[in-house]
């Protein structure tokens, strides 16, 4: 799947990249995926959560070289 949008939160921790990501998902329509790049590992835990409770797809979650890369695809 490929992402439509990307959200760099590189060098942020608890809580920027979840709270950025939230603020990015509000604004896309549903279709929309959006690909979040985040180095705090915070984020493997907190970020699941996020898009669950938002209700979107946890597509993918890519870990390498210290880099976190989640794919979510954006629901009605």
């Amino acid at each position: 799947m490929e992402p439509t949008h990307k959200l760099d939160v590189l060098g942020h921790y608890c809580p920027v990249p979840v709270s950025q990501a939230r603020k990015a998902l509000e604004k896309l329509q549903g279709g929309n995926v959006l690909l979040v790049v985040a180095d705090d590992p915070e984020t493997m835990h907190d970020m699941p959560m996020l898009v669950d409770r938002l209700g979107h797809n946890l597509v993918e979650v890519v870990q390498s070289a210290g880099e976190f890369k989640f794919i979510i695809e954006v629901c009605e």
